[in-house]
């Protein structure tokens, strides 16, 4: 057995081997990408599109950039970067090919298409030169990547010099109470949405449970300085239930 074969990373609660964990939420999001969109409304009340707008009102995306849109699944952060942006370019980037068909079905696809590509890859394993991109952003789904640390040094690979990188990401509340209240409808209400609404629980309580399991704001901020990153800064959205990363490749 090797070393690497040795090593395990979690999913959701659940221990399993590294090697193994790209399948399975591969998985997931193939079980579920015809009812994601519906679905996040759902779970949010709508509240990711108020997040996503914030992420750009802080970028700010400008003419002439070329943005890279990692686990973009069916392109909610492209679409928005690409109408502020005015003449510019978005590369939506996602491991599972269903998001991505999804992606293409959606009225702003057929607007774009002269802008906006879609690829499937792996956010480990960039299948893109040094110093290709203006802006990395990553929207709910850093915590599905097996090392995230892996996926933070090729961003920091993938930007030009002056480029930036923006993570939205589920995170936790500083309060124990809310983040108890906020638990238990975590936990009891959106796996029977899940079910009610994409007839799958099972991924749905994955989501859930990777949330938990991902790195709270200072740690996470941590770890994108680590990769190189500076300036690094973070605003948490709806009291700390999501929070927005920002930093820079100087």
């Amino acid at each position: 057995m090797t070393e690497d074969s040795q090593k395990t990373t979690h999913f959701g609660f659940t221990d399993v081997p590294e090697d193994q964990k790209a399948g399975l939420v591969h998985g997931v999001f193939t079980n579920v990408a015809s009812k994601y969109d519906i679905m996040n409304d759902v779970m949010s009340g709508g509240v990711h599109r108020i997040w996503k707008d914030a992420m750009m009102d802080w970028l700010a995306p400008r003419s002439g950039q070329r943005l890279l849109d990692v686990a973009g699944g069916t392109g909610d952060v492209s679409f928005r970067f690409l109408k502020r942006a005015g003449q510019a370019e978005a590369v939506v980037l996602d491991m599972t090919e269903s998001m991505l068909i999804e992606g293409r079905k959606r009225a702003e696809a057929s607007a774009m298409t002269d802008s906006l590509d879609w690829v499937v890859g792996d956010a480990m394993a960039l299948p893109f030169e040094d110093n290709s991109f203006d802006v990395y952003a990553i929207s709910f789904g850093i915590r599905n990547v097996t090392r995230i640390s892996d996926a933070l040094s090729e961003a920091y690979r993938v930007l030009r010099p002056g480029g930036r990188l923006m993570v939205l990401e589920f995170s936790q509340l500083p309060n124990p109470m809310m983040q108890s209240a906020y638990d238990l409808y975590s936990f009891n209400v959106i796996p029977r949405m899940g079910q009610v609404i994409a007839g799958d629980s099972e991924s749905y309580q994955y989501l859930v449970e990777s949330i938990r399991k991902f790195p709270d704001q200072e740690n996470f901020a941590a770890m994108i300085r680590t990769a190189g990153f500076e300036n690094v800064k973070y605003r948490n959205m709806t009291f700390g239930i999501a929070a927005l990363h920002s930093g820079w490749k100087i």
